[in-house]
């Protein structure tokens, strides 16, 4: 490739996230990812990516049709570098994200008298992964678009992960029979039945000799993470690795050990 042709391909994609994390370089059409793993970022084409969803397993999904394609697969999480200085808060932003923050008040939360420390909503980073898992917005929904893309052409239908038969929900066609079930994925707002998220972790709190006490200053070095002290859905799922199943952190068989004693 000669080198006007290569510096005209040649772009860089900055991050803002809550700390800074420096910046990415790019060449042609590939898309850098993690700003550690860069274009090995195993992100980048997994079910995360929406810019190459499912490539590795062969499928064209349907970008511009299910969801918008924004042509980087960071900014639906994060905001995009060309809007890092942009008021997040005032446009209704999860802090520190490229998302909007879901109706809180719509949750129902796991309660128990055992529990050590209450949760009346989830905390950012875990409403991050809510904003889509919950099934109320569409997959693409995100607070700040890239300059690059073309609102007035965007004819897509902002489908979200959610298990209704209706023309704005994946489980129209996503719901065993026509192709694979997501309503796995559909978390719903009632999170009674899941794990309890955004508590203050019980091990931190005081002497409960029913967890463990983590052995790392972000938790446990087996790579299970506390977030400023709080379990939250990234303490057990990490979505920069989809080689795990369920995107987990450690393997199920000591997930659960690795915080709980019995």
């Amino acid at each position: 490739m000669g080198g006007n042709v290569r510096g005209k391909r040649l772009w860089v994609l900055g991050l803002a996230l809550t700390s800074a994390l420096g910046a990415w370089v790019a060449y042609g059409d590939a898309i850098i990812g993690d700003p550690v793993l860069g274009a090995h970022d195993p992100i980048l084409g997994s079910k995360h990516d929406f810019t190459g969803l499912n490539a590795r397993a062969g499928v064209v999904a349907m970008p511009g049709v299910a969801f918008s394609d924004y042509g980087n697969p960071c900014v639906y999480c994060h905001i995009a570098p060309d809007k890092a200085k942009a008021d997040g808060a005032n446009a209704g932003a999860i802090p520190g994200w490229n998302r909007f923050v879901p109706a809180t008040d719509a949750y129902r939360l796991y309660d128990s008298i055992w529990l050590d420390s209450k949760t009346r909503t989830p905390s950012p980073i875990s409403l991050l992964c809510l904003s889509c898992h919950d099934g109320t917005m569409g997959v693409d929904m995100v607070v700040f678009k890239p300059d690059s893309f073309n609102s007035a052409a965007d004819a897509a239908l902002h489908m979200r992960i959610n298990g209704a038969d209706n023309i704005v929900s994946c489980g129209k066609c996503h719901n065993g029979r026509v192709a694979h079930d997501i309503s796995i994925k559909h978390l719903d707002t009632d999170l009674r039945n899941d794990h309890p998220i955004s508590m203050t972790y019980a091990g931190l709190m005081r002497v409960d000799q029913d967890f463990r006490k983590p052995n790392t200053p972000s938790g446990f070095s087996n790579g299970v993470k506390l977030y400023e002290g709080r379990v939250e859905c990234a303490s057990c799922h990490n979505v920069h690795n989809p080689e795990k199943d369920l995107l987990l952190r450690v393997n199920s068989d000591v997930l659960c050990q690795t915080c709980h004693t019995k």
